[in-house]
């Protein structure tokens, strides 16, 4: 499965519990996507977080990837996205190593 990406947006945020930057995108020209975190691994490197809701304990999926290609090529695109964005003058003080 292919999937078309487009429309790709990455606001970057204060550092706070790993998260870095939040990203929204457009799926096969039918679908937004939105409120997916950015985060940082703790052994290098990023993945994605996608938006939760907690009613009472309990944290209910709001929509994920449902198979690891999926997942996988979304992350690919979306790093990407970031690390390009996060290159610019105004972020000059990232360093991707």
């Amino acid at each position: 499965m292919i999937s078309y990406i487009s429309e790709i947006q990455i606001i970057p945020v204060k550092p706070k519990a790993g998260i870095i930057a939040f990203a929204s995108f457009v799926l096969n020209k039918d679908l937004f996507l939105g409120s997916i975190a950015v985060v940082t691994r703790p052994t290098g490197g990023f993945r994605l977080l996608y938006p939760t809701h907690k009613s009472g304990t309990k944290n209910f999926s709001i929509y994920h990837p449902i198979n690891k290609k999926c997942a996988q090529e979304i992350e690919n695109v979306i790093i990407k996205k970031f690390e390009e964005v996060m290159t610019h003058d105004r972020y000059s003080c990232y360093d991707p190593s």
